[in-house]
């Protein structure tokens, strides 16, 4: 997505979230994997959810592996609500 999008006065009501990017086949959307530790209601124990998002990847610079950090956007398509917008770390 541009930058002049993200600089928005509203960003501040977007969520962000970083995850890892899992598939990238098709073209210009990318599957990111966010995942979150979560307490059990009764024991307390932590246990990790994983949550699966579409973000729009708008010049196809993301490889599988890579960590990314997404923000939420309008909806794009019937599935991706997301657009990225940066790559934290590259995949080796």
């Amino acid at each position: 997505m541009a930058e002049e999008t993200i600089t928005a006065p509203d960003q501040s009501r977007r969520k962000v979230r970083t995850g890892k990017v899992t598939s990238n086949k098709a073209d210009k959307t990318i599957v990111v994997s966010i995942e979150r530790q979560v307490a059990h209601p009764l024991y307390r124990k932590y246990f990790k959810r994983t949550t699966t998002v579409m973000a729009h990847d708008e010049k196809n610079e993301c490889n599988i592996g890579d960590v990314v950090k997404v923000i939420e956007s309008r909806p794009l398509s019937a599935r991706k609500r997301w657009a990225l917008v940066e790559i934290i770390e590259r995949a080796l």
